[in-house]
């Protein structure tokens, strides 16, 4: 093969690579500097269907504490929050992450529980659907201010 057509096909390549990169939307979330029970982005934006390769860096903060990352079908945050609050009284709530069993089927996606100074990547499908999609932290009474929404667009 010559130099000038293997030169086109490795930059045919990369220029394809990096489209496909494009094509995932990387987010990062932190718990919010001056506040730790709120995270530093309170709105995420993704396409619908898009990749999504989400990092909650639990670092920063000035009261280091658990937090996870919990995407919920939309109106259906009240109930997760209530049923991630009835964990307080479960034994096994810290090895479930603080997830609850029982709102499984409202939960898109989610990391495990993040101690302070950890991070966790997790990758998902946005959903197909147009919409606004809650995300919560359900480590005790978190629930109630460290929350957002994950808007999903056209």
């Amino acid at each position: 093969m010559n130099k000038a057509l293997f030169s086109l096909i490795a930059a045919a390549s990369l220029g394809l690579a990096l489209a496909q990169d494009a094509s995932v939307a990387v987010l990062e979330l932190k718990p919010h500097a001056s506040n730790p029970l709120g995270y530093d982005k309170t709105e995420l934006s993704v396409k619908a269907g898009q990749k999504v390769k989400l990092t909650l860096n639990n670092t920063g903060s000035v009261a280091p504490q658990p937090h996870n990352f919990i995407l919920i079908k939309p109106g259906k945050d009240q109930a997760v929050g209530a049923q991630a609050n009835a964990m307080m009284t479960d034994p096994q709530a810290m090895a479930k992450g603080y997830i609850p069993d029982s709102a499984k089927a409202d939960i898109i996606a989610n990391t495990k529980l993040v101690m302070p100074n950890g991070t966790e990547t997790i990758e998902f499908t946005a959903p197909a659907e147009v919409g606004d999609y809650p995300y919560m932290c359900t480590f005790p009474g978190h629930w109630l201010l460290m929350k957002g929404v994950m808007h999903v667009t056209k």
